[in-house]
């Protein structure tokens, strides 16, 4: 079955309605089901299976879903061209909470390089590059794409930033291009938004950087808060600084919004975001 529309007031009752014992949902999805449940009352005994991919999903993020939908989870990661990875339903819980699994085939071969093309230390991040029995060698009739998306050898440049771990499990970081430079330093945006998740104010947030005449590019924080909640810039730096995060990395601005853009396919649109930004600057 295929809901007409993913918003919890359509899923969450057909979900009761129709007995469904599995479903799939990106992480806004889900999370606004995890929102809306409470409230709703709707009776999501039958559901046992929650396949959740197409973004990050923090760990705090996952057991809140498990606890409040009372099903099991499985996270995935995949794109269009081919590769897939998925944790299994008899994996320990920590590692569905805090990995997106690891290859459905044996016969997908994987590489973590750096910048430079090379491979890194175990357990290092660097950029997925991915080969494989249903990963795709090229575009068709696409050459130049071809040439910048593949290696010489037929392995895809995914442009997402992974670390794996010994017992095979990836864990993705964010995208290679998901960097705001600050005065000649690197700011991962995906770091800043994994830590700044686990704030008990945030209900949401994304990071992004702002122009800025002096240092190229200032952190910025956009944030949906917690019903009840305030956030404020200086609690949320300090919260940070205590969970290690260095201090040029700290947000700089901090804009509170009711929701976060996303793509037809449920990211979080960090390009309309900056314009809606340059916008109200404006």
């Amino acid at each position: 079955m295929v809901a007409p529309r993913p918003a919890a007031g359509t899923a969450l009752p057909l979900i009761e309605q129709q007995r469904v014992t599995m479903a799939a949902a990106v992480p806004s999805v889900a999370l606004d089901w995890c929102d809306a449940a409470p409230a709703m009352a709707a009776d999501l005994g039958s559901l046992d299976l929650l396949i959740v991919g197409g973004a990050r999903l923090w760990r705090e993020q996952a057991l809140l879903l498990i606890e409040t939908l009372g099903c099991r989870l499985q996270q995935s990661y995949g794109m269009s061209e081919g590769f897939l990875c998925l944790t299994r339903l008899d994996d320990p819980l920590e590692i569905v909470l805090s990995t997106q699994g690891r290859p459905l085939s044996p016969g997908d071969e994987l590489r973590i390089v750096d910048k430079g093309g090379r491979d890194v230390a175990p357990g290092t991040a660097g950029e997925l590059l991915v080969r494989g029995p249903y990963t795709i060698r090229g575009y068709f009739n696409e050459p130049i794409a071809t040439e910048a998306a593949f290696t010489v050898d037929g392995f895809y440049r995914t442009g997402d930033v992974v670390r794996r771990y010994a017992s095979g499990n990836l864990v993705v970081e964010g995208r290679a291009r998901d960097v705001i430079s600050r005065g000649g330093e690197k700011v991962p945006a995906v770091e800043v938004e994994q830590l700044l998740a686990a704030h008990p104010c945030v209900r949401r947030c994304a990071v992004v950087g702002v122009p800025d005449e002096r240092l190229g590019e200032r952190v910025c924080a956009c944030v949906v808060a917690r019903e009840g909640a305030v956030a404020e810039l200086g609690e949320l730096r300090r919260f940070l600084e205590r969970q290690g995060l260095a201090r040029f990395k700290l947000p700089e601005r901090l804009v509170l919004v009711d929701s976060l853009p996303v793509t037809a396919v449920g990211k979080v649109d960090k390009r309309a975001l900056r314009a809606r930004l340059s916008h109200d600057a404006d």
